[in-house]
């Protein structure tokens, strides 16, 4: 081993400490970066991947039969900017009816409605459909159904009772289209004899185009299509980023406070290599002296402090890669692998951009201290002492000793004005700290916010069912053996028993239908209202809850894939029928992702449709048990058919794994801060031994030794959390708006105000307890030191 690699591997062995900071904080550094920038990429990977070999739509666009020809349909694809259309497919919306039994399904079962779409061949110029199953349809009386939506196989039958003549279709094969553009596919001659005599006529058209990456380019290519074609003959439309939204939302909405976490491992870094090696050429002035005396040259010095910092930086990075692919592993495996490829993972780049980015930050943190080192000039080094008397901070000191207070507290309030560079190497370890806290807290306490009001009346107490089902619209009870079919309860019953329920203080109905919604492509959920429900309405961000009839609340997600905003009309349909509602708020949910229109129910009954409650929502008066109010609200609905049950619903695998995250980085972050205060207070006693020694000479005790160093600390700690704690609060509110436009969301303000005054004084003793936390080991091995060994220190 060279002389230069014997210096370095003693200086990484004897500063034990210094060492084990560097390596926790790239450690911490790398990880969050490897999660963000894997995530990041990684995620998008099979999406992108299967649009490029499967020719996937960037628009599926949906038109009426009867405003538009089918040649003229055709004539769209050559429109500007397109490079390639398939279509038009005639397509139809089915409930088709189980007549085999399988193991998921019974026979006699009707499922929910189809979107069905004939298509001669599943491959073509755009959309090119997967077999995963079977095979292709061939002929009449055959049926091929999208793979991931139906548990379903080849062989299995299917009637038809909505479509011409009833007919019975068998299952031949299973399909995946990229971008879910149909749930099943016949053959045109199918469609064309399934379609009622008297229905109308929708066609399906699919669209890539040249310019496709983003919302405007596809708001752009959606209104050249409009153009195309007579007004109102395009209905509704999909757009490919609305469904890489869809897919990928969960992991993407990890990427902005991971990254966020990433930024401050990477200030960490840079603050406390500097500190570690700036306090390793201060300790080492001798020694610096003496290798130049031994023939070692500037640059060599130079060399070796820079080194000395980046061989523990480099085993951090090493555990920092394993880490982060261990920590973005659950989070990519929440990506549905529906493309046939390989597992996401991150890629291989970012396990090496990172930590190279990590040691080259680690690199220009240690060169400057280094360069100080390397400037030393040799008889200088060799004869200065360990410590130069303070010069500085006495008129801080001749201040607090005038205060009430007891001498070891005012000697550590001046001593920060003693060395002032150091005091704010140890304030900025704090401020991250505190920075990193407080961003954390908001975080927790938004998602708890979220956690709470992700589904519909979830705040409501008290559930009654009526037995009618409480599942999708469509879904059938399936009971268990012996179980006996019981009526679904009379919704008048039902509510005329919650009014004369003791204890009730109030309750709404809601009813469930799919119908049409002009602008977006498939079958839209509205659940109508019955009843004042504003008490247990989904936050708003925007605009007013449901006041009147001919009314709605959406959420962001909807008002994009409609392509309309708030005070925009949104016509729905049914069978023929038509209404059109006027959207009066945003809402934030994540039930049914979002796309769930809230209206009064007389909406639906406008449409025609069943608006009759299927379930109750109740509030107790205050102060009634919840327990004996459900016990005497069952037994009075025994016989009705209906049932009541507490409200609520369980947690989100995705928050709970975000709040695990979060809690790990934070949790690693404050301890490289505690670190950082560690090491540069380490710095100051071995500095100060000279003057303890006479602190101690003079009576101070022990006790008072340990007093006076955390004193020293605990003001910078204070001052430190104060001005991090704003930062903190901002980066809470830049941060948290991206988490909430991964998944198409916009978030009520009252989830991002949620550092009250109580959570800020929590989070100011915060400050000073990492600061004091830091502190307090080397002011214990402060208090230990020999008076007289002290003394004879230079």
């Amino acid at each position: 081993m060279s002389a230069l690699g014997k210096v370095v591997r003693a200086g990484v062995g004897r500063r034990r400490t210094q060492t084990v900071v560097l390596v926790l904080t790239t450690l911490v550094a790398v990880t969050a970066s490897v999660v963000a920038a894997g995530v990041l990429t990684a995620s998008g990977a099979p999406f992108e991947q299967a649009m490029a070999e499967r020719r996937g739509a960037h628009l599926a666009a949906q038109f009426d039969g009867g405003e538009v020809t089918e040649r003229d349909l055709a004539g769209t694809a050559r429109v500007p900017g397109v490079t390639a259309a398939a279509g038009p497919f005639r397509t139809l919306r089915l409930r088709p009816r189980t007549v085999s039994a399988s193991e998921a399904l019974p026979a006699g079962l009707t499922l929910p409605a189809l979107s069905v779409t004939g298509r001669a061949d599943p491959g073509g110029p755009v959309d090119r459909l997967r077999l995963t199953a079977g095979r292709w349809v061939g002929g009449p009386g055959e049926i091929v159904l999208a793979g991931d939506e139906w548990p379903l196989r080849p062989g299995a039958r299917l009637s038809l009772p909505g479509a011409a003549g009833g007919p019975t279709l068998t299952v031949v094969g299973l399909a995946r289209s990229v971008t879910g553009t149909a749930d099943a596919w016949v053959t045109p001659a199918q469609a064309a004899a399934l379609a009622p005599a008297s229905g109308a006529v929708t066609y399906e058209m699919l669209y890539r185009f040249r310019h496709a990456g983003t919302e405007a380019r596809m708001s752009a290519a959606r209104a050249a299509i409009a153009g195309a074609v007579p007004p109102g003959a395009l209905t509704g439309t999909r757009s490919h980023l609305v469904v890489r939204q869809e897919q990928l939302a969960n992991a993407l909405a990890f990427v902005p406070f991971v990254a966020a976490f990433g930024v401050l491992g990477l200030a960490l870094s840079v603050l406390i290599v500097g500190i570690v090696v700036s306090g390793a050429v201060g300790a080492a002035t001798r020694r610096i002296g003496v290798l130049k005396s031994l023939g070692f040259t500037p640059a060599q010095v130079v060399r070796a402090y820079v080194a000395q910092a980046l061989v523990p930086a480099a085993l951090g990075c090493a555990l920092g890669v394993a880490l982060g692919n261990v920590l973005a592993w659950p989070v990519l495996g929440d990506i549905d692998d529906v493309y046939g490829g390989a597992p996401a993972s991150v890629p291989w780049w970012v396990d090496v951009a990172a930590p190279a980015a990590a040691l080259a930050l680690v690199a220009v943190s240690a060169l400057l201290p280094a360069l100080r080192a390397g400037r030393l000039r040799t008889v200088e080094a060799i004869s200065v002492g360990r410590a130069a008397a303070t010069v500085r901070g006495r008129a801080a000191r001749r201040l607090t000793g005038r205060l009430p207070l007891p001498r070891p507290v005012g000697l550590g309030l001046a001593h920060p004005f003693a060395r002032p560079a150091r005091s704010l190497t140890t304030a900025a370890a704090v401020a991250v700290g505190a920075v990193t806290v407080t961003f954390a807290a908001g975080l927790a306490l938004t998602l708890g916010a979220v956690q709470s009001h992700r589904t519909l009346d979830s705040t409501a107490p008290v559930v009654v069912g009526t037995g009618g089902g409480q599942g999708p619209p469509g879904a059938h009870v399936v009971r268990g053996p012996g179980q006996p079919e019981r009526p679904a309860a009379d919704p008048a019953e039902v509510a005329a028993v919650l009014r004369a329920q003791e204890g009730t203080r109030r309750f709404y109905g809601t009813a469930r239908a799919e119908v049409g919604a002009v602008g977006v492509t498939g079958r839209t959920l509205v659940t109508g209202y019955e009843g004042d429900a504003s008490w247990a309405a989904p936050d708003l961000v925007a605009g007013t809850w449901l006041t009147g009839p001919g009314q709605a609340v959406v959420t962001r997600r909807f008002l994009d894939a409609a392509g309309i905003g708030l005070g925009d009309r949104l016509t729905l349909t049914a069978d023929g029928r038509r209404t059109t509602v006027r959207i009066v708020g945003e809402a934030f949910f994540t039930e049914n992702d979002g796309m769930t229109v809230l209206t009064p129910a007389g909406t639906l009954t406008a449409l025609g449709v069943d608006a009759e409650p299927t379930g109750f929502y109740v509030q107790p008066d205050p102060g009634t048990s919840e327990d004996a109010y459900l016990a005497s609200l069952n037994k009075a609905l025994d016989g009705l058919g209906a049932s009541a049950h507490p409200g609520g619903d369980g947690s989100s695998d995705v928050i709970a794994a975000m709040d695990a995250l979060i809690g790990t980085l934070t949790l690693l972050l404050v301890t490289v801060a505690g670190l950082g205060v560690f090491s540069t207070v380490v710095l100051d006693t071995r500095d100060r031994v000279h003057e303890l020694g006479v602190h101690k000479s003079l009576g101070m005790t022990p006790r008072q030794v340990v007093g006076m160093v955390l004193t020293s600390v605990a003001g910078v700690g204070v001052v430190a959390a104060a001005a991090g704690i704003p930062l903190g609060i901002a980066l809470h509110r830049r941060v948290t708006p991206l988490m909430g436009d991964a998944v198409g969301m916009d978030l009520p303000g009252a989830y991002l105000d949620v550092h009250t005054t109580p959570v800020l004084t929590l989070l100011l003793l915060g400050g000073l307890a990492i600061a004091v936390a830091g502190a307090l080991l080397p002011a214990v091995r402060a208090a230990g030191t020999d008076a007289a060994g002290a003394l004879r220190t230079e």
